[in-house]
């Protein structure tokens, strides 16, 4: 199987399992995982901040930073279409206590200033209304195909929030995409958000993880909230130690963006699909199929059939994500796989060639 319904099917590498095997170990609630503290530093680091905090998901990664920025009862300015708000479960509102007020994403991902300043109640003062007191991005933007947001308009929000006394935090599940895509230090990302969420267990391709990295203040505060939510790990050393091997290999993540780009100019060549690679920025594909008579899950159904594995990311569009485990001559074949669905059609192969060989 060929698989792009996304880069969290990675499988970790042999470097990875090695230094899992030979990972120093402790006790990382008591904050003792020699391992765990090295990833920690070394992601803060990374990313220009002063502390980061290891967490078993980004979901939660999320949440931690959420609950840590926002008071019960406040309001975050969310984009309509980003992970926090649509794949998130509301956790922020079961567990946080913190109301959504979703902001219309752009096509390049923006939450436009104007929508943000919609979100602010004319009188602060009447408290008929709950007050903003976070905006969160994200980048890349996934349901918006992976697009990445510039340096100007992240300066811009940043001046945006620091007028309006709110923090921003950063869903960079995808951040390291970003900065080779921006051809930038991933630190120059982060510098204009107050904190910070990324994956290591989707492009950067370790088994588990993610990490949160903010001011050393507001890092006690996500681990008071990870403890809160159950994600105090013990000998985490054995998840940090991929993590490490994640981030030394941070730079293939290129590979992917040009396979992304092999598979739309691909796509793009058969009739019954629409596509547009221009907009391939990173590792993900949105593509419609147009071709009569098919649906995204009868079109999804039939090229599983065939050996890809593709899914649906919201309004009909079917997403490819490419990652570690997908090399250039699986793009062509998954090109392949979809041309020949399409010459199938909806009723799939003639019932005649899916007999042959059987018997009785």
């Amino acid at each position: 199987m060929i698989e792009l319904r996304s880069d969290t099917f990675t499988l970790p590498s042999p470097d990875m399992l090695q230094a899992m095997g030979r990972a120093r170990l402790g006790d990382d609630v008591y904050g003792e995982d020699p391992t765990v503290n090295e990833l920690e530093d070394r992601a803060a680091g990374l990313l220009g901040k002063e502390a980061a905090c290891l967490m078993p998901s980004g979901t939660m990664g999320n949440l931690a930073s959420i609950m840590t920025h926002a008071p019960r009862g406040s309001k975050i300015l969310v984009g309509a279409e980003s992970d926090i708000y649509v794949y998130e479960a509301g956790g922020a509102a079961v567990l946080g206590g913190v109301t959504y007020e979703p902001v219309v994403n752009r096509p390049d991902g923006r939450l436009a200033l104007d929508d943000l300043a919609a979100g602010f109640p004319d009188d602060p003062e009447d408290p008929q209304f709950a007050l903003p007191s976070l905006i969160c991005l994200e980048n890349t933007q996934n349901r918006c195909g992976g697009v990445v947001l510039s340096m100007e308009y992240q300066r811009e929000v940043r001046a945006f929030a620091d007028a309006r006394g709110v923090a921003v935090h950063l869903d960079g599940a995808r951040v390291f995409n970003a900065a080779i895509a921006l051809g930038r230090p991933v630190a120059e990302l982060a510098r204009y958000a107050d904190s910070v969420q990324f994956c290591l267990s989707k492009g950067l391709a370790a088994p588990i993880g993610s990490m949160v990295a903010g001011s050393a203040e507001f890092i006690r505060g996500v681990r008071r909230a990870r403890k809160m939510l159950g994600g105090g790990m013990r000998q985490a050393g054995l998840i940090a130690a991929a993590g490490l091997v994640a981030l030394d290999g941070a730079g293939r993540l290129a590979e992917d963006h040009d396979n992304a780009q092999r598979l739309a100019k691909g796509l793009a060549g058969l009739d019954g699909i629409a596509v547009d690679p221009g907009a391939v920025r990173t590792n993900i594909v949105m593509f419609r199929v147009t071709a009569p008579g098919f649906t995204w899950q009868t079109f999804a159904a039939a090229a599983g059939r065939h050996g890809l594995a593709i899914a649906e990311l919201g309004h009909g569009r079917l997403r490819a994500v490419t990652h570690a485990g997908v090399t250039a001559a699986d793009i062509d074949a998954a090109v392949a796989i979809v041309g020949r669905v399409l010459s199938e059609g909806p009723q799939g192969p003639e019932r005649s060639e899916g007999l042959e060989g059987v018997e009785g």
